[in-house]
């Protein structure tokens, strides 16, 4: 079954369960997957699909963080709800320890360990984690092995 397949069946089980925020969450997942189709004028692989998904997490977190800053808990944990049910959606996430061996190993491939080459490397290292790590804790990594060599 493929990802898309496997939402619209989540879908129906939210509805039988009553379950508003769930389904709330799939609904609107479900409508930017229509539009990424539109947009692209077929039909979307199950690896387009993760994107979407991601960017529809991203989009909740921040959103989180405006109400949390705006003084709405109530708002903002409806939003980390949704994060957690939109996540399972994804491939399973790396760890932290996974991610700088991986960073480790891409750095180790320069000739130099400049930051100049902290574009090069981030690069690499997203292509290889597709979906499996958030790009902002690889940005934060990948900082750190070039701030920590100097």
């Amino acid at each position: 079954m493929g990802l898309k397949e496997q939402i619209l069946e989540d879908m129906k089980t939210y509805m039988k369960e009553k379950n508003s925020v769930a389904l709330g969450a799939i609904r609107m997942l479900r409508a930017e997957i229509k539009n990424a189709e539109i947009e692209k004028k077929g039909e979307l692989t199950d690896e387009d699909v993760i994107k979407v998904v991601q960017s529809a997490i991203k989009k909740r977190k921040e959103a989180a963080e405006q109400y949390e800053k705006a003084n709405r808990p109530e708002l903002a944990e409806k939003e980390k709800q949704e994060i957690e049910i939109l996540s399972k959606y994804l491939p399973e996430q790396l760890s932290e320890e996974e991610l700088k061996r991986i960073i480790d190993d891409e750095i180790s491939k320069l000739e130099s360990k400049d930051k100049k080459f902290f574009g090069q490397v981030m690069k690499n290292v997203m292509a290889k984690v597709k979906g499996k790590a958030d790009g902002k804790l690889v940005n934060k990594l990948v900082s750190e092995a070039f701030d920590g060599d100097n």
